[in-house]
């Protein structure tokens, strides 16, 4: 049972049930159950046309759905309406149900939610796993999003930033359950980049690319946080690297730059650095200027401060972060680190334990505490 296969069909099959004249949340349903009905028939007897024979189905149980709803006023026509077997048309629906599913109506949770399920084909079950959640409340949370999302028109013009966003959300969700969220996000962004030629989608799909790379490298066999400057870079995935690289400096060659890309850029640098102390932090405070023109964003310039604290040095980095507000997510652990970075242990451990109840994860707490732990320690000797 080829489940690649499968959900990457999805998205074109419920694409051709959508410009049949179906409802999204009905055609949706209607693609799940031909999905079920996949899964328990192929293996024994696989179709010679999988795409034709997910359609045929779905567009049957659809159908049925129709036929059994009394309310439903285009009943007759719809089935009426039932084309001839045949070829599937090629038209590929892809990027419209990217743009649907990312609808600005739509909570970010909700868009996630629907992308997965819509473009990604997963299980309710699998994304409930996936973000930890009872498999009732993602049911509820994804019948809400297509009750939200069916009244708009599938051909509308849709919003690009928006539909990035939520697969970036889905990217830093990591790996939960039996599914990768990040791999998963990937494969996503690489469909989309080969449906919607935008630099920003290439800058996206680079971006994530560069993070993923050091993914083997990011965490200790206790399951603790490695620092970047500690991390094993002989584990980072240089084949990953250097397709990122290359999708990156196509992107940047258009000379339109936007966020994903200039962050990208920041990411390759760290990349290139055959050791943390060979980093170029001049360079990367450059893009860093360049990413907060592009987003006016603090946390951007809280991240900024410290690329500045290791381009000029701590006081540097401490002066750019006092321009900040305080209040920034992660401001305190950035303050601890400049200042240990300046000598000043003792104010450091402070600001690492401070830092450490403030985490919005237990990884990073529990990193956190331990930095306190140890310079605690260390002025003790």
């Amino acid at each position: 049972m080829d489940e690649a296969l499968l959900r990457s069909l999805t998205p074109s099959v419920l694409g051709v049930l959508v410009r049949r004249g179906a409802d999204f949340a009905a055609a949706e349903d209607a693609v799940q159950d031909a999905l079920v009905e996949a899964v328990r028939v192929w293996p024994t007897d696989p179709p010679r046309d999988a795409k034709g024979w997910l359609v045929a189905v779905a567009w049957r149980r659809f159908l049925d759905a129709a036929r059994s709803d009394a309310a439903r006023r285009r009943r007759e026509d719809l089935v009426d309406a039932e084309p001839a077997s045949g070829p599937t048309p090629a038209v590929d629906d892809t990027l419209q149900l990217y743009f649907l599913c990312a609808h600005p109506s739509l909570t970010p949770s909700s868009a996630v939610a629907l992308t997965l399920r819509a473009v990604g084909g997963l299980t309710t079950h699998q994304i409930a796993q996936a973000y930890l959640v009872p498999e009732a409340t993602m049911a509820q949370r994804i019948s809400r999003a297509k009750r939200t999302v069916s009244g708009v028109r599938f051909d509308q013009p849709g919003d690009v930033a928006t539909v990035l966003r939520v697969l970036y959300l889905v990217f830093n969700e990591g790996y939960s359950g039996d599914i990768d969220l990040a791999a998963e996000a990937i494969r996503l962004t690489r469909q989309l980049a080969a449906t919607f030629d935008h630099p920003e989608v290439a800058g996206l799909l680079a971006l994530m690319l560069l993070h993923h790379a050091r993914r083997a490298a990011r965490t200790a066999p206790d399951g603790s946080l490695v620092p970047l400057a500690e991390q094993d870079r002989g584990r980072w995935d240089t084949m990953m690297i250097a397709e990122g690289v290359e999708i990156l400096q196509a992107a940047l060659a258009r000379d339109r730059l936007g966020e994903y890309q200039a962050q990208a850029a920041i990411a390759a640098l760290h990349a290139d650095a055959p050791t943390a102390a060979e980093t170029d932090w001049v360079q990367i405070v450059e893009w860093y200027d360049e990413l907060a023109r592009l987003t006016d964003n603090p946390v951007v310039r809280l991240n900024r401060a410290v690329a500045v604290g290791e381009a000029d040095g701590p006081r540097a980095g401490l002066a750019a972060l006092a321009a900040l507000d305080d209040t920034l997510p992660r401001h305190t652990a950035a303050a601890a680190y400049l200042h240990e970075r300046d000598g000043n242990l003792t104010t450091a451990a402070r600001l690492y334990a401070e830092a450490a109840h403030k985490a919005p994860n237990l990884a990073e707490r529990d990193h956190l505490t331990r930095q306190a732990a140890r310079l605690n320690t260390h002025q003790r000797r």
